[in-house]
């Protein structure tokens, strides 16, 4: 059952030369957690706009729990969506306290009982008289959460919830945020620019650009097999290779050399494709076939991060990204080999994919 059904939706703003949305059609499960992914000016908040009811599109449709609220004879307003939003700045009264921020509009019989229900999902309670300028930005974040899911909304719309956090509390709030969602059993559309927010809390990822959706999917099909080069650029760091299907049907020849893949079954020997090679796909090892000279490195806790000049069979030189353990020591002016797992290389289609 899907409690969003987005069908050929456009949208294009006065003056604009182009749609801000262009035929979106997205459909997102009850209770699953969507994140429109991808740069300013994609369209994404366009479409969290399109399904709060900020915005009329101009064609197409959009149904929200098995309700239309929009298309070309009907148009119900953002009040009666039975939507929640949380805003990227919070959006709370500083003159109200946790308890009155979070019951606010809210005309239930209940209206005590529910408002302690969610402050016990948020792990607020004990916190209902303090004001928001005596709250951390997490617990502002969970206050306006909470005031959304109040009024058990058909859905909730969060936009760029963790860009005002901390590095460290931005981690923390992911899983926190997630938890709460789940535990209420709402359906979610995150919008973010930030793919590492967009991989850590999504059941599926929309990676939008010019108002298109590039590719949908779950984190792992979104970052481990990306559709074309946006994506595989956009989501995570890659070094973008061209080359043709080897004849064994199992590695693709560059000027690298023959690069191993698995995932090479729906293309031909001979096909001329783009491979994505992860940085963490370059894995240090003395016989490997891929040998270079470190000319930078970085070293990150995590991994140390390396640019890796590579000198070719014509005398060129091409620089790779890679991610070494950090339990190696390196230098720049090191040489090192590299060997290539081929589970972490996709195939992309090239445009000119020609047998040759």
């Amino acid at each position: 059952m899907f409690d969003i059904e987005i069908n050929s939706v456009t949208k294009t703003y006065p003056g604009a030369n182009e749609p801000a949305v262009n035929n979106l059609t997205l459909a997102v499960e009850k209770g699953s957690i969507v994140t429109l992914l991808g740069p300013s000016g994609c369209g994404k908040s366009t479409t969290l706009r399109l399904i709060a009811g900020f915005e009329r599109a101009d064609s197409g449709s959009i149904t929200l729990g098995g309700r239309v609220v929009s298309d070309n004879n009907t148009w119900i307003p953002p009040e009666k969506r039975g939507v929640g939003m949380v805003f990227q700045d919070y959006a709370l009264f500083p003159h109200l306290d946790v308890y009155k921020n979070i019951g606010f509009g809210y005309k239930g019989k209940d209206y005590h009982a529910r408002i302690m229900e969610v402050i016990e999902l948020v792990n607020l309670k004990g916190f209902e008289k303090r004001y928001p300028n005596e709250l951390s930005g997490g617990q502002q974040q969970r206050v306006a959460l909470a005031r959304a899911l109040t009024r058990r909304p058909v859905v909730i719309l969060l936009d760029e919830p963790f860009s005002n956090l901390d590095a460290d509390l931005r981690v923390q709030m992911r899983l926190e945020v997630k938890r709460i969602i789940k535990e209420a059993e709402a359906t979610a559309v995150f919008v973010s620019h930030d793919q590492k927010d967009a991989l850590a809390i999504s059941d599926r990822i929309v990676v939008m650009k010019d108002g298109v959706v590039q590719q949908h999917g779950t984190p792992r099909e979104i970052y481990q097999f990306p559709e074309n080069k946006f994506v595989a650029t956009f989501v995570g760091q890659t070094n973008i290779l061209e080359g043709k299907i080897g004849r064994d049907g199992r590695s693709v020849e560059t000027e690298l050399g023959n690069i191993p893949c698995n995932h090479t079954h729906n293309h031909e020997p001979g096909e001329l494709v783009f491979i994505s090679v992860r940085p963490d796909s370059l894995e240090m090892d003395t016989q490997g076939n891929i040998v270079g000279q470190i000319k930078q490195s970085t070293y990150t806790g995590d991994s140390i991060d390396a640019v890796i000049e590579v000198e070719l069979a014509n005398k060129k030189k091409r620089k790779l990204l890679a991610h070494i353990h950090p339990e190696k020591v390196v230098s720049p002016g090191d040489r090192v080999s590299f060997k290539v797992l081929p589970d972490f290389v996709a195939v992309i289609k090239h445009l000119n994919s020609s047998i040759q």
